[in-house]
């Protein structure tokens, strides 16, 4: 365990809040390590190491690589695993930081890859929650070396490694077959995410477009929004795998730069859908508006055609009331039936015309 001083940019304990004896209780480097395993000519070795002891025997015999896995280390932690593999300071601050845009960078012999996960969350489809949960993965690649570092609770490497173990002619590429392998899970990802939120908006559009379905606005700006988050995340990357399968300067191999041209196109493919699900969203929000203005409308005009109904007695009671002596049909015995039948003879007449023009 590395000794990290309390005034590095690392120290996990500058502004914890954690009390004087707590700060000399660091929580060891295998804990935070998912997985370490050493790979020979595409194939795992048997045993297990820690990150150093693998490290140590592929350089020691000038072979293989190694491929370890962390989720959610602390800055102890990630500085132990930096001072083994030789991590630039900069790219260690990049996998410690969470919530960073996908981008590629390269610090001499080593590339570090951002990308976002993406994970979708089963919901009611007029509920406003949550739709679309978002995580990250920091990838260090070198000759003989891969650093996997897992921010969230979805999307695991561990079926990605097993895959990979099943297939020793692509591992035997190096830890660029692992990049690919990595970039292409979160395409795939990326495409399912994709389809269940296609799912969602076409059952949103069939009930804003039904006649008689209840459709909240809300639930389509949540939408909407979820649908942003997840562009922001997809998107981006798009400049990144166009580096990585284009560029020949990158040290990269170029077996897998042609594996990697596949994932990007895989992944232009999913970014027109996203762009396209957020212009569809548009439009809907305005259908669901125009739906409710229009319903507005219609409740509006039998509101006022039951009122006109109600003014017919209500303006003849008000005439027969203002106590005048002097009214010949106080004084007749055919007034007040005579007063009914004019009431109910000019109230049926508004009904019926009100029926005719679909008012009521």
């Amino acid at each position: 365990m590395v000794t990290v001083p309390s005034f590095s940019p690392l120290s996990p304990f500058r502004g914890s809040g954690r009390t004087p004896q707590q700060r000399f209780i660091p929580v060891p480097t295998e804990r935070a390590i998912v997985d370490c395993a050493v790979y020979v000519e595409g194939k795992r070795l048997p045993g297990r190491f820690t990150h150093k002891q693998a490290l140590a025997r592929v350089r020691d015999e000038a072979t293989g690589f190694v491929w370890v896995g962390l989720h959610d280390p602390d800055p102890a932690q990630m500085a132990d695993v930096a001072a083994t593999f030789g991590l630039h300071q900069l790219a260690v601050e990049n996998a410690l930081h969470k919530h960073q845009r996908p981008k590629l960078e390269r610090y001499d012999d080593m590339l570090l890859l951002v990308l976002r996960t993406v994970s979708y969350v089963e919901h009611e489809l007029n509920s406003v929650s949550e739709i679309v949960e978002t995580g990250e993965i920091v990838v260090f690649t070198a000759r003989d070396f891969v650093v996997a570092v897992r921010h969230g609770e979805h999307s695991g490497l561990a079926e990605v490694r097993r895959a990979l173990e099943q297939d020793p002619a692509q591992l035997s590429l190096g830890p660029g077959a692992v990049l690919h392998a990595i970039t292409n899970r979160m395409v795939d990802s990326y495409i399912e995410v994709a389809q269940s939120v296609e799912n969602d908006i076409d059952e949103m559009e069939e009930q804003t477009f039904s006649p008689r379905s209840v459709i909240t606005v809300e639930s389509i700006y949540q939408l909407k929004r979820e649908v942003v988050e997840l562009r922001r995340a997809v998107n981006p990357l798009a400049a990144p795998l166009e580096l990585l399968g284009r560029s020949p300067d990158l040290p990269m191999p170029k077996e897998v730069r042609r594996y990697l041209r596949d994932v990007t196109e895989r992944h232009a493919g999913v970014a027109e859908r996203i762009n396209d699900f957020d212009e569809a969203l548009s439009e809907l929000i305005n259908a669901a508006l125009a739906k409710v203005t229009v319903q507005q409308n219609t409740d509006m005009r039998k509101i006022s055609a039951w009122v006109a109904i109600a003014a017919v007695p209500t303006m003849i009671a008000g005439i027969y009331g203002m106590n005048f002596d002097y009214m010949p049909e106080l004084h007749q015995a055919w007034g007040y039936p005579a007063v009914w039948l004019v009431i109910l003879v000019v109230c049926s007449g508004l009904l019926i015309t009100f029926r005719r023009n679909k008012w009521l």
